[in-house]
This record gives C-alpha cells, sequence and structure tokens, in this order.
C-alpha cells in the first residue's frame, strides 16, 4: 500500500508548494483537490497552465496523485443542480484524464439541498436511489469515455451507506469503472470498540474486489470524527484485513490538522 493524505489538509493554492508540503509531512501520495491550484473544487474550466503546473509539482515533489475530488450533490433534490454537477464532474475526469489520475472520488449524496454530506430524512425513499443511479450511469459515461475510474464511498448521511449499498450500485451500474472508496469512520455512527471492528470486518469482505482506496480517519465512540488512530477504529485490524483481501492501493488520511499529519504518517506507516 501507498501512504497519502488529502492534499486540502495543507492550506495554500500553488501545487508545487502543497505537494511538497505533503512530501516533507511523510507522504507519498495524496488525494488532490482542485483548491489546492487556485481553482474551485469543481470549476467550471481548468486552464491548460494549471494543468501544466500540476504536472510540474508532482515531477519536483515525488509525489503520486491517486485520486481527484469531483464531488457533488448526486442525489440534490433539484435536478438543475444536478445537472450542473455533472457538468463539472466531467471537467474534472477530463483534468484527471490528462494529469494520468486513475481515480474521481464522488459524493453519493442527500436530499438535503443545502449540504451534500448531510442527512436527510428523503435519502431512504427510492426516488432518492433512482435520481443518484440516474446520475451514476451519465457519470460513467464520461468516465469510461476519459478512461478514468469513479469511487464511491459509503457515508452514513448519504444515499450509499454501507458497503452493500456500494456493491448493489457496482451490479447495477454494470461497469469495472465503478470502484469503492472505503472510510472505516464511515461505516458508522455510535458503536463500541467491538462492535466497529465487526461493523468494519464485514465491510471489507463485502467490498473486496471493488476497493479502489482506503481512508484512514478515525471516530470516538460518542460519533465524533476523530484523528487517526486516536478513536475506536482498529488501525492494525483494518489494515492487516485490506492485505487479507489483496488490497494494494493507497490508504488516505483525511479530518486531521497539518499539524498532526506527521504524526499520522508515522502511525499509519508503522502499519503498513
Amino acid at each position: 500500500m501507498r501512504l497519502g493524505i488529502f492534499a486540502k489538509t495543507f492550506s495554500g493554492t500553488d501545487p508545487g508548494a502543497v505537494l511538497t508540503t505533503v512530501n516533507q509531512a511523510g507522504y507519498e501520495t495524496t488525494q488532490f483537490n482542485l483548491a489546492c491550484a487556485g481553482l474551485s473544487s469543481m470549476p467550471d474550466v481548468v486552464p491548460a497552465d494549471a494543468v501544466a503546473a500540476i504536472r510540474t509539482a508532482v515531477r519536483s515533489s515525488g509525489v503520486s496523485l491517486a485520486a481527484l475530488s469531483g464531488t457533488y450533490n448526486m442525489a440534490h433534490p433539484d435536478k438543475a443542480m444536478r445537472d450542473d454537477g455533472l457538468r463539472r464532474l466531467g471537467i474534472v475526469i477530463e483534468t484527471a484524464a490528462a494529469l494520468g489520475i486513475p481515480l474521481v472520488t464522488l459524493c453519493t449524496g442527500s436530499r438535503d439541498a443545502a449540504d451534500q454530506w448531510a442527512y436527510h430524512p428523503d435519502n431512504a425513499d427510492p426516488s432518492a436511489w433512482s435520481d443518484m443511479a440516474a446520475e451514476m450511469a451519465k457519470a460513467l459515461a464520461l468516465a469510461e469515455e476519459a478512461g478514468v475510474d469513479l469511487g464511491i464511498e459509503p457515508e452514513q448521511a448519504n444515499i450509499v451507506t454501507s458497503a452493500t449499498d456500494a456493491t448493489r450500485l457496482i451490479a447495477e451500474m454494470g461497469s469495472r469503472h465503478l470502484k469503492i472508496v472505503l472510510d472505516p469512520a464511515n461505516l458508522f455512527e455510535h458503536a463500541t470498540l467491538d462492535e466497529a471492528r465487526m461493523i468494519v470486518a464485514a465491510a471489507i469482505d463485502e467490498a473486496a474486489g471493488h476497493i479502489a482506496m482506503a481512508h484512514a480517519k478515525d471516530r470516538f465512540a460518542d460519533g465524533r470524527f476523530a484523528t487517526a488512530g486516536q478513536g475506536i477504529v482498529d488501525f492494525p485490524d483494518f489494515v492487516a484485513r485490506l492485505k487479507g483481501v489483496g488490497f494494494d492501493g493507497a490508504l488516505v488520511t483525511h479530518g486531521l490538522s497539518a499539524d498532526e499529519a506527521a504524526g499520522v504518517a508515522t502511525f499509519l506507516r508503522g502499519l503498513l
């Protein structure tokens, strides 16, 4: 596995400076966000000079780009908002292809019109799944043309809440370009250490063969998110189980401060 971190953990809009900081903190790869190149995360256009600057930053820093963020609300109740998000996703996918980034990460969304990461009771309505799936089919058509994979992350507040939901969607889409991003802390809200370990283990077994990237975020027993290694996620077990199902991609941490990055790199590298 390659050890990575969200590029947005570090401030700045110069990709060279951001990726150099990623390297100095002890990481070899990153989940990149176009905000780190002075653009919107989901821009209307990515200028050629921005692509060139990112490419130069990769070469000079030695940090590879494991994924590019392409999140928008794929279940937004307003179709016009979904249409605009898909248009912007197309630009992100084209940028990923131009930079040789293999994976674009998505958000399967929420019926909450203000926050794609917020729970809404209508998320469980079949129409929410239907709208999200229709978006996903369109997104996959763009990804397949560009030769890029898309990664969906099970999250408690989104339409896809579990590894079972994720594999169901993969089966429905019938595309080898749809993959799973597995974050153990997003698979539960309140749990004991033993309960969390069992939930995460079952998710790895379910998602085996479909995992394109693993995330390293933690959660306290009371539901609050935590920096990796500080909560109830059993990271030694998590990493061992990922290895056990043959996963050898990027393990990417996030949800931490820049000051914590070097310490988390030491902790996670010890497990790898």
